[in-house]
């Protein structure tokens, strides 16, 4: 006899772009279309930030915003939120509340321990990263890591996306290492990843860059703990190497003044390609030749797992659950956060030497497909479903 479909409800505090909002709404869709009943509750996008709500129609997954999550902390809109989701959760009565981002995780959880007779039978959280150190000051640091101890013992099981983020998790303390679950992220990856040849000529002439040229990409939003300023400062360390390169950011945010400021002042502007928020990104791939990330903290690096996927090699920091991602010497390199000297040595190392960046293009793109296809990510999700529900 086949197992009965499940209610779900899906909170994220936004859809603003990124691995969270992508994750859960590819995960929606997918659950949707085994035969589940699911509904995604999201809040309220950020000032300047862009959003990925485009993909609710072309996923046809049922959404239900809720203004009053929002990202900042704010007493009266958090208790709005709660009640808000305490009416949710009554009049949907799922089987699974899964939370995800710390906002959601936290006014989700509060709401499913105050809806008094219709608690859902099993609640999840995903961190997909976190926000418990380097983001804050003492004092909110502490407030935030007490509160997810608190809301850990509320919940059935917690998720990590990497073994990386569920270690720094037990090591602050937020619950022991046998409450966390880790289930890498999964996406379409082929939906992601679909340019052509035609593609990358076409964005190649718009960036001035000919076949010669070594195009340096990044995906994102432009914040300061992607340390966008050290991809200005890779650059001019490649050109004064004598490398003919570009580089292509795909993304806008806060520190695009700052980024462009800097290539100006180092002399490379004519060589920074600030393309702006863009919803088809397997286009960008197409056109770059190499991947640079130099952030200070990542969950999962999603724009390093399409760009792998894409065949393009990978250069980025060692941080969070990078090294998951990127196989040193195989699909790409680490370097530590802010050796910027590094980083553009093994840019100007792979422009010099095709053969080493087509071999790591085939290895970075199995290897991608092969862990964090969809399938497997929906397969894993759903045993742990029914494994909290059968208890």
């Amino acid at each position: 006899m086949s197992e009965r479909p499940l209610r779900i409800v899906h909170v994220i505090a936004r859809l603003n772009v990124g691995g969270a909002a992508l994750h859960v709404l590819q995960l929606a869709a997918e659950q949707r279309r085994r035969g589940h009943h699911v509904l995604v509750v999201a809040g309220t996008l950020a000032p300047g930030e862009e959003s990925m709500e485009y993909l609710v129609e072309e996923l046809d997954v049922p959404l239900r915003r809720l203004p009053a999550l929002q990202r900042e902390l704010s007493p009266p809109g958090d208790a709005r939120a709660v009640r808000e989701l305490i009416a949710i959760i009554r009049a949907e009565r799922p089987d699974v509340l899964h939370t995800h981002t710390a906002k959601a995780g936290g006014t989700g959880r509060v709401a499913a321990l105050l809806t008094r007779g219709a608690r859902p039978d099993v609640v999840v959280h995903t961190y997909h990263g976190h926000v418990l150190r380097g983001y804050f000051g003492r004092g909110k640091e502490t407030f935030y890591r007490t509160l997810e101890r608190v809301l850990a013992h509320a919940t059935d099981r917690l998720i990590a996306v990497s073994e990386e983020v569920c270690d720094d998790l037990v090591s602050l303390g937020v619950a022991p290492r046998s409450k966390f679950v880790v289930i890498p992220y999964g996406f379409d990856l082929s939906a992601r990843t679909n340019g052509t040849e035609a593609d990358r000529a076409r964005i190649r002439a718009d960036l001035g860059a000919d076949e010669t040229t070594f195009v340096v990409g990044w995906v994102g939003r432009l914040t300061a703990i992607k340390r966008p300023l050290d991809l200005v400062r890779v650059l001019a360390a490649l050109v004064a190497e004598g490398t003919d390169a570009r580089l292509c950011i795909v993304g806008d945010g806060p520190e695009r003044e700052a980024v462009e400021a800097l290539a100006a002042s180092l002399g490379v502007a004519d060589r920074l390609h600030v393309a702006g928020y863009r919803e088809r990104l397997g286009e960008w791939y197409a056109a770059f030749d190499a991947f640079c990330l130099t952030s200070a903290n990542e969950g999962t690096p999603v724009a390093a797992i399409e760009a792998l996927a894409a065949g393009r090699p990978v250069v980025a920091t060692r941080v969070g659950g990078t090294p998951a991602v990127v196989e040193e010497g195989l699909s790409g390199y680490l370097a530590d956060e802010g050796d910027v000297a590094t980083l553009a040595a093994r840019l100007a190392g792979l422009a010099a030497d095709p053969a080493v960046r087509a071999r790591m293009a085939a290895d970075g793109a199995a290897r991608m497909h092969e862990l964090y296809g969809e399938e497997r990510m929906v397969d894993d999700i759903d045993a742990l479903y029914r494994s909290l529900l059968a208890r």
